[in-house]
């Protein structure tokens, strides 16, 4: 089985905060005494294990108890390849937000969350652990993170946002005050973020909407095979969805799978299925997610699909519809 998740780049700004206080890696590691491995762990488990140690062993040698929270606003989860690009490719914030707690799985260990209507807006609510102290760490860390990249997403602030935390409000809570993003509020019911309408209808900067149907299929395909076994038509299907916009042929596609063309179909009969139809049934679903989802016109889908002509388009989108672009995009 593949581990198909991207990652955030969590350690490069946790160690060059550290290095700025003075500390090495070998510091930081030799503090986290890792454990072994837990008996019938899952890597997921153990890769937020990990993590938790990391930002408790950090804050135990800086005796910097806001540095969770500080790091949250450093981590830029935009470079976090499709995921990133989804992002940034999303109309509002509001989708923004669905997104990453529908495809967050694909970064890794994430924390449980609610979504909640209030007063016309959202409230983000984690599901943690009462008095752990790790948890709380963990918590002040992605609550960060949403809402720096909310922040970057729209270029402007997130007004009448708003952070709240169910611990008391510690000694150095004037550190949280100081970082200037969004209000944090302790001693509240749950740990959660608010989310006004105002700021949900904020249009993202890089709004991308033929972008962002692609960008969502590869997410909804890598959330797929988080937990599968991919045939050879599950491969070429991700290929062709990554490529979308410049379909490569199956030349192209045996050659970067290593095998013969020869081999390719082969192994693609033996999946009940053929490179051609696979390749329809991708554009298909592209094409009814551009009529679906976007104001493109037919002639700007036909060349997103990879269509000289947009009458060739026309006829092969009738052939597997039975309808056309048009009666689609009307329904």
């Amino acid at each position: 089985m593949r581990d198909r998740r991207v990652q955030l780049d969590f350690l490069t700004p946790l160690l060059a905060e550290l290095e700025s206080a003075g500390i090495s890696p070998d510091q930081l590691y030799a503090a986290t005494n890792l454990p072994a491995t837990p008996p019938g762990a899952s890597k997921a488990e153990i890769q937020e294990l990990g993590e938790l140690l990391l930002l408790q062993a950090a804050v135990e040698i800086t005796g910097d108890a806001a540095l969770p929270f500080r790091l949250g606003q450093q981590i830029d989860v935009t470079n976090s390849g499709i995921f990133g690009f989804a992002l940034m490719s999303c109309p509002t914030l509001k989708e923004a937000l669905q997104l990453m707690l529908r495809y967050g799985k694909i970064l890794g260990p994430a924390p449980t969350w609610d979504l909640l209507d209030q007063d016309g807006g959202l409230i983000l609510r984690m599901k943690m652990l009462q008095g752990s102290t790790d948890q709380q760490l963990r918590t002040e860390l992605v609550c960060s993170l949403v809402c720096s990249t909310g922040t970057f997403l729209v270029n402007g602030p997130l007004d009448g946002a708003e952070i709240q935390l169910n611990y008391p409000e510690p000694p150095h809570s004037a550190s949280y005050h100081s970082q200037g993003m969004v209000p944090v509020v302790f001693g509240t019911e749950h740990c959660q973020i608010l989310l006004p309408e105002k700021v949900l209808s904020k249009r993202v900067r890089t709004a991308n909407p033929a972008g962002h149907v692609v960008f969502m299929q590869q997410c909804e395909e890598m959330l797929r095979g988080l937990n599968r076994v991919e045939n050879t038509a599950a491969v070429v299907r991700r290929m062709l969805i990554q490529s979308a916009g410049a379909f490569p042929n199956i030349s192209k596609v045996a050659e970067d799978l290593h095998v013969s063309e020869r081999t390719l179909r082969r192994r693609l009969k033996s999946d009940s299925t053929s490179f051609r139809i696979i390749c329809d049934e991708i554009k298909n679903t592209l094409a009814r997610e551009y009529l679906a989802n976007t104001d493109l016109s037919l002639a700007e889908i036909a060349q997103l699909l990879d269509y000289t002509e947009t009458v060739n388009f026309l006829r092969a989108f009738v052939r597997w519809n039975e309808l056309t672009p048009s009666q689609y995009r009307h329904q």
